[in-house]
């Protein structure tokens, strides 16, 4: 089954175009090695035989038939061009002098050529001879021509050479490449597997490393981190549910109830109204929960970004604390705005505003009866700063990174007012204007800080 799954995959098919491509690359070596030295040798040889055709031309036309057959004989003798052959034919063909006994089959009436004739001289059967013919007076023709066995036996052994590497070559690189792939296909299947599981049992499955630290754990590890943030995503949205379900269940229980009540009662002007007003201030806080979600996912979806102009955080602060001056006095809170006078950023106002207001808010919830709340924006080396601090009993620093999630809320019963969005649409705000949250000790309250990357 595997090594079926092998021979399939697409690793194994791309492996084999490299063994190909491999091959070809090695096979055109061979042969550049082959061709350039085979043109040497003949060039080698060519040269001498030349050379040698011209001395005996000389001498046929200074002594005539008589002068070069004497030559010839002369050569065939001297162990020095033991290599040589000389054929001196007359008219019909007749062999007039030489080592050959007749015309070659295989020898070129004018020019150069290569051919194979037995040459009794040299000892072997028939050697492969380089020669050129010529054609000279009264019907003659002389071949002279050059022993370059040699070079057969070299282009013998260069071919066989050649062919066993590139067999030896080809078997390696297909088993080394099964090996590949099979190990390559491993790993996939282990992931296939991995994800089979999930898909019937849940996230709890994790891809196995195998602790080589190659690309394919790598893989493995991002996967995993994957598959963790999608479970603690899940989580969220689970406990989001829950949260929204406690929430809805509370303004829509009383509604009910407010409405059956009526129904049964007789008809009164009076508690009519005020049965209206309850009911309509409940939808709007559940209208209003349903507006906050969407407007945090707006944000969170970069489709506000089209609002951003260069903003006056000190102005916008103003503002906030100017609004919520009131709700402070009912609190017995001193809130107060410091820092410097401009602090620039690049953003978009009202959302800047519903960040800022929403810390302020519940800076004046959640802190100390007759305590204070202080607003500061400042201009910082790194960039600009606003910060909202209180002196109430702040927020546990194991709490710090879950306060920002929708709908968490410190107090489990829920039973205050508020749904918990405030903060996920600070740090919506935040995350939309590239701004860093950080959530700070007081002592006592808490310091809520909004650190801008730049003006």
């Amino acid at each position: 089954m595997l090594l079926a799954k092998t021979l399939r995959s697409s690793t194994f098919r791309l492996a084999l175009i490299a063994i190909g491509t491999f091959g070809l690359i090695v096979s055109a070596i061979f042969a550049y090695v082959y061709w350039s030295t085979a043109s040497y040798v003949r060039s080698r040889a060519d040269g001498a035989v030349a050379a040698e055709q011209a001395s005996l031309r000389d001498t046929y036309t200074r002594s005539g038939r008589d002068g070069l057959i004497a030559l010839i004989g002369q050569r065939m003798a001297d162990k020095s061009f033991a290599g040589h052959v000389y054929l001196l034919a007359g008219p019909g063909p007749v062999v007039l002098a030489g080592n050959l006994t007749q015309w070659p089959a295989g020898a070129a009436e004018q020019g150069w050529s290569e051919f194979r004739a037995p040459v009794p001289s040299l000892g072997s059967a028939e050697p492969l001879v380089r020669g050129v013919t010529e054609a000279l007076a009264r019907g003659d023709r002389l071949l002279v021509g050059r022993d370059i066995s040699d070079l057969d036996g070299f282009t013998a052994r260069i071919k066989a050479a050649g062919f066993a590497v590139i067999v030896l070559i080809f078997a390696l690189a297909a088993g080394a490449s099964i090996g590949v792939t099979r190990r390559t296909v491993g790993r996939i299947e282990s992931i296939n597997a991995t994800s089979r599981a999930i898909m019937l049992s849940g996230l709890d499955q994790r891809i196995p490393l195998r602790g080589s630290h190659d690309e394919w754990d790598r893989v493995a590890e991002n996967l995993n981190l994957m598959l963790d943030r999608i479970e603690t995503l899940m989580g969220e949205v689970k406990q989001v549910s829950d949260n929204v379900a406690h929430d809805l269940r509370t303004p829509l229980t009383r509604m009910r109830g407010r409405l059956e009540k009526a129904y049964h009662a007789p008809r009164n002007g009076e508690n009519d109204a005020v049965l209206i007003g309850d009911t309509i201030a409940d939808l709007d806080a559940v209208l209003g929960m349903f507006a906050s979600i969407t407007r945090i996912s707006e944000i969170e979806s970069r489709a506000r970004k089209g609002a951003f102009r260069t903003v006056n955080l000190v102005e916008i602060a103003g503002e906030v604390v100017e609004l919520y001056d009131a709700a402070a006095e009912r609190d017995t809170t001193r809130l107060d705005l410091a820092g410097d006078p401009e602090v620039l950023v690049t953003g978009d106002r009202d959302l800047l505003f519903d960040a800022i207001a929403n810390l302020v808010d519940n800076a004046i919830k959640h802190g100390r009866a007759g305590g204070r709340v202080s607003v500061t924006c400042d201009n910082d080396e790194g960039g600009a700063v606003m910060s909202v601090a209180d002196d109430g009993p702040g927020i546990p620093a194991d709490q710090h990174d879950h306060v920002f999630k929708r709908f968490t809320r410190l107090e489990q019963s829920r039973y205050t007012p508020g749904n918990g969005l405030g903060l996920s649409l600070v740090a919506a705000v935040a995350s939309l204007h590239g701004a860093q949250i950080e959530l700070r000790d007081n002592a006592p309250g808490l310091l809520v800080r909004l650190c801008f990357s730049g003006h």
